[in-house]
């Protein structure tokens, strides 16, 4: 999607199967596999690839049947799901996917960020450009940004002072305004106890054409795959999006908004400012979203909403009226 390449932003270490086992056999209580192949990237629940991991949640098993890739490593904690595929399937069964899932990857994917500067960035025009980047000749920058390796600036964008931006990919006629971060790490951590350590993110930001992005904006890229902000949309500023997050075209976002991960924001919204939205949840095309509304749960296509948790805005006058006989 959209030209992603993983090998674009990380350093891939390719590694057998056989390998991998044995360096993490502490963690592994039983695998079954039918070839040993090596492992140069990462499967999500939407793209299948070869070569890669794959792991297998609760809740998950139907997607099996879709990925028709070969060779595929399936990782799990569920006994009865190794138990079905092990006979067809290469597949291991570990103790735990979170405490897997960061060992695994640590030894496969190297971001560029432990790099230095004097290595991998040339200083031009008094911002730090990675070697590895693809930067049209008619987009503008700004002095003190940073742009990482691998990260794809289209034709006509500007990006103004002081922006971070790794992991990333802009399209045409897009504007970045000032000390806007692009492609961190996302917010995802085991909830186990004992457990303070993020996620490794091997995703990516997207960021179509047209698109307006304010001051002191915050876009984390996606876990395994996309977040995605998309053509024609206007994020005014101090704003966050979490991973794996989709706003598509035409949206408008008021300020100091914060959408958590894996929400879907449909075609034409319209968000106020100071909105939350719980993650996970979907909102449908042509909605509208009352400033400083809490959002906890999916909204129907061509709804106006308010409140906490926001609710028809009928409704909420409505109980807003009785609150003020009280009061």
């Amino acid at each position: 999607m959209y030209n992603f390449k993983r090998e674009s932003f990380y350093l891939i270490q390719k590694i057998s199967l056989s390998k991998l086992i044995n360096s993490h056999k502490k963690e592994i209580i039983s695998s079954s596999i039918s070839n040993d192949f090596s492992i140069i990237n990462i499967s999500s629940d939407k793209d299948y690839f070869e070569n890669s991991l794959f792991f297998l949640k609760k809740d998950k098993f139907e997607i099996i049947d879709k990925i028709k890739t070969k060779n595929i490593l399936i990782v799990t904690d569920i006994s009865e799901y190794y138990e079905q595929l092990k006979t067809n399937r290469s597949i291991i069964l570990v103790s735990s996917i979170n405490s897997i899932y960061k060992l695994f990857l640590d030894t496969i994917f190297i971001s560029d960020d432990h790099k230095s500067f004097e290595d991998n960035y040339k200083l031009i025009n008094g911002s730090y450009i990675s070697i590895d980047s693809k930067i049209d000749k008619s987009a503008k920058l700004y002095p003190g940004c940073i742009i990482g390796k691998g990260c794809q600036i289209g034709k006509n964008t500007i990006i103004k002072q002081n922006c971070s931006i790794k992991y990333s990919i802009i399209g045409d006629n897009t504007i970045i305004n000032e000390n806007t971060t692009l492609g961190s790490t996302g917010f995802g951590f085991p909830t186990n106890a004992g457990s303070n350590y993020l996620y490794p993110h091997l995703g990516y930001v997207y960021i179509g054409n047209n698109c307006s992005i304010g001051s002191n904006c915050t876009i984390d890229r996606g876990k395994i795959d996309i977040t995605l902000i998309n053509d024609n949309c206007m994020l005014d500023n101090l704003i966050h999006v979490g991973h794996n997050v989709c706003i598509n075209k035409n949206t408008t976002i008021a300020a100091q908004t914060g959408i958590s991960g894996s929400v879907f924001i449909d075609n034409d919204v319209i968000i106020g400012g100071q909105v939350g939205f719980a993650g996970h949840i979907k909102i449908g095309k042509e909605s509208i979203i009352a400033a400083k509304s809490g959002v906890t749960k999916s909204i129907k296509p061509k709804s106006i909403v308010a409140g906490f948790p926001a609710i028809d805005i009928k409704k909420w006058k409505k109980i807003i009226i009785k609150l003020k006989k009280w009061i």
